[in-house]
């Protein structure tokens, strides 16, 4: 899919989030096959494995791929766009990590899912029977995980500690002296011109520019951790742990929307009750009283939300 690089976030925002939408349902097929491949492996009575097995990882991998590089290129356009996806849900929000998911995430997915199919498998593995999935690992392999992620870990950190630095960047002296120089010119000409000939413009870009260095590096630590983890897991394993990754990423996500639209159904509904409560039952003369009968409806109506009952009162003041 060709670049397009746009003259506003807006178009922006369009053309990433067409990508990304058409990259999650090819993974959404690309899940499929894996499940397939994972079921194929389970009923198969022979320990020799499917020579299409190897394709269909390379394949996956080769698709996360494309992804990173992809949004390497748009981060060049709209760095702050894609340090806070506007597609993702409050939920997913509360879980990022620098644009996207903290790397030593996959160490957890990788451990959670072992310890669960190691318990499914216990019997079998005290009989001395190799299951070859994650419950299976191997000394060998478990000392190769925990030095990446040791590696992991500490980069992560150094990346967390570039972002901070960054964010600091806000408060500088260019920064303050800008906005109080900007803030002048507003009393003075009674409005805002969004800054002094541009000044607000190149400050801010170079802002944007250390952000850019941060997310690059990010998701390249992303991308690696995932191949560092492919590679030493074998091909039974590494399947196992991309349903994991991939039924996990997509069911936060769907999660995440569902919520979202419950509460938007909820508050949309909230709204409309209020709206046809019978108006005497709130002395609108005084609006200090009826800021507490609202108040006072919505929580023994057993409804949480403070700031949205104070929406509702000033919406029926109005």
């Amino acid at each position: 899919m060709a670049l397009e690089s746009g003259n506003g976030t807006g178009n922006n925002q369009e053309n990433f989030e067409e990508f990304y939408e058409k990259w999650k349902d090819e993974q959404k097929y690309q899940l499929e096959d894996l499940i397939t491949a994972s079921k194929d492996l389970e009923q198969a009575q022979t320990d020799q494995l499917p020579s299409s097995l190897p394709g269909l990882v390379d394949r996956v991998i080769a698709h996360y791929e494309k992804y990173f590089s992809i949004k390497s290129e748009w981060v060049k356009t709209d760095v702050l766009l894609l340090l806070s996806p506007p597609w993702n849900s409050p939920l997913e929000d509360a879980f990022l990590w620098v644009g996207g998911w903290r790397p030593t995430t996959a160490f957890h997915l990788l451990y959670s899912k072992s310890s669960i199919q190691f318990e499914a498998s216990l019997s079998d593995l005290l009989k001395g029977k190799e299951i070859g999935d994650l419950g299976d690992l191997s000394p060998e392999q478990v000392s190769l995980i925990d030095k990446l992620q040791r590696r992991t870990i500490k980069e992560e950190r150094e990346i967390t500690e570039k972002l901070a630095k960054q964010q600091w960047r806000v408060a500088d002296m260019e920064m303050v002296e800008l906005s109080h120089k900007v803030s002048e010119l507003t009393r003075v000409e009674g409005e805002s011109n969004g800054g002094d000939d541009g000044g607000v413009d190149s400050v801010l870009k170079t802002k944007e520019e250390g952000f850019v260095m941060v997310l690059k590096r990010a998701d390249d630590l992303r991308l690696g951790t995932l191949k560092g983890i492919v590679g030493i897991l074998s091909a039974i394993q590494t399947v196992h742990f991309l349903i994991a990754a991939e039924e996990l990423l997509g069911k936060m996500h769907d999660w995440g929307k569902e919520k979202q639209e419950r509460e938007s159904s909820t508050q949309a509904h909230l709204i409309s009750s209020v709206k046809l409560i019978e108006p005497a039952l709130f002395p609108i003369s005084d609006c200090s009283i009826h800021n507490v009968s609202i108040h006072r409806w919505l929580y023994t109506s057993g409804i949480d939300g403070f700031s949205l009952s104070t929406l509702i009162s000033t919406d029926l003041e109005q």
